[in-house]
């Protein structure tokens, strides 16, 4: 017996693992939908194209559904699907390494405003001044983490907005702590000298 729709959503994300690999089809949706953002984020900070982020956070979210009987602690899920979106990130850089770079010509561009996919970050909606600067801030900080080294970035990434320890991104990265902790001291070295006119 699976529990009402509307406890789903106060569970907290253990419980739903469990009910999950307990082929419960409405927690694995809560689950999926709870880290569905969390993906999508972690994939726009670590890779510098935007065309792909939709179909990679799809991708992974896939890869949860398939995989998470095999899951074995639940208190390492974090950690198991940071493993699942750090190895498709380095499958996409392995793709794109084979292939040139592609333009698209339906890109939006003017003569004054020239596109760069980089620094662009569509936001029609009319804002405070404050959330304004706030989005301004925020795409200042992800195009700087973007512009440093990959081992750097994905060092970072996991760090700062995953929140894993220094021995979850060892065991992910596949090297020593030590060089771990050495790549977050010298990302966040990097950062804090780009983003001293801003911060």
């Amino acid at each position: 017996m699976t529990a009402p729709k509307l406890q789903y959503k106060k569970m907290k994300i253990e419980e739903l693992i469990i009910l999950a690999q307990q082929d419960d089809i409405k927690a694995l949706e809560e689950l999926l939908r709870c880290e569905q953002k969390n993906i999508f984020a972690t994939f726009t900070y670590l890779s510098k194209s935007r065309q792909n982020i939709s179909d990679l956070t799809q991708e992974a979210l896939l890869r949860v559904a398939k995989n998470l009987k095999n899951l074995k602690n639940p208190k390492h899920f974090k950690s198991w699907l940071n493993q699942i979106v750090t190895h498709l990130f380095y499958d996409e850089l392995r793709k794109l390494s084979r292939k040139p770079d592609v333009i698209s010509i339906d890109e939006d561009k003017d003569d004054e405003h020239p596109s760069n996919i980089k620094n662009t970050l569509a936001d029609n909606h009319c804002k405070p001044y404050e959330k304004c600067l706030s989005v301004e801030l925020e795409d200042v900080i992800r195009t700087e983490i973007n512009n440093l080294p990959q081992h750097f970035r994905i060092a970072i990434v996991l760090r700062e907005l995953q929140g894993l320890s220094y021995e979850e991104i060892a065991n992910i990265t596949n090297v020593t702590i030590g060089t771990v902790k050495s790549r977050i001291a010298r990302a966040r070295g990097r950062l804090q000298e780009n983003l001293k006119n801003y911060i």
